[in-house]
């Protein structure tokens, strides 16, 4: 009898192991070790470096294992996806944290309420709570709200996107009536930083600093390493 218990829960552990969704393979984990792999060659160096007076610390290059799972993440119902993510940035930001402040809240990029209800979430505040839990900086998960709706931004030129995206953030009830804190804003893809001016421009007008955005993808090339590229203060 417990020969035959073992069996059977040796095959009912084979059916109900975890497939990965990026290649539909077993996976102990969220990602089978092939796709972690593959993604993970996908980081960059050098992570942190300045761009219109922000930090920016971005994980990896948006092409190929990345992009594919960034895709899957946000358009194919797989919000799971957003674990592995969150902490492979959270361990990035770790790994640099003595260079930045120690008192930061972490604001993610809002989607507009319309668009939110279709996809069922937003990615960017998946990433944002796994990265949160994995550094222990606090989340406001409503420090922004997208009070109005933008088309596509992903086909656009930088005038275009900043044009798209005037009036389009409000501040959110986190902050509001807030003390002050250095604010870090978390996105899924940085690409010309529209977006992130956009936010950052509602935040300074409410008293709120905006320190830097975290991101776990660019579609930018890559920056030589450079020291002032790593001076971050």
């Amino acid at each position: 009898m417990a020969r035959w218990t073992a069996a059977f829960s040796g095959l009912l552990s084979l059916f109900l192991k975890s497939v990965c969704p990026l290649c539909q393979r077993p996976a102990d984990q969220i990602l089978c070790h092939d796709c972690q792999q593959q993604i993970r060659r996908c980081q960059r160096s050098p992570l942190t470096w300045r761009q219109d007076g922000l930090v920016l610390q971005v994980w990896g290059q948006y092409t190929g294992p990345l992009k594919r799972a960034i895709a899957a993440f946000k358009y194919d119902q797989q919000p799971q996806i957003a674990q592995p993510l969150g902490d492979w940035l959270a361990e990035a930001w770790r790994a640099e944290a003595p260079r930045f402040p120690a008192s930061l809240a972490v604001v993610p990029i809002p989607l507009h309420p319309d668009k939110q209800r279709q996809r069922g979430y937003n990615q960017a505040e998946l990433l944002a709570r796994q990265f949160c839990q994995q550094t222990g900086l606090p989340l406001r998960s409503r420090g922004l709200v997208r009070q109005r709706s933008t088309e596509a931004l992903h086909s656009l030129g930088s005038r275009d996107r900043a044009a798209q995206l005037a009036g389009a953030f409000g501040l959110g009830p986190d902050l509001q009536g807030a003390a002050p804190v250095p604010i870090l804003l978390l996105d899924d893809i940085y690409t010309t930083g529209a977006t992130v001016q956009a936010a950052a421009q509602v935040l300074k007008h409410h008293g709120h600093p905006v320190y830097g955005i975290a991101a776990i993808a660019t579609s930018r090339p890559p920056w030589p390493a450079t020291p002032s590229q790593r001076r971050h203060r």
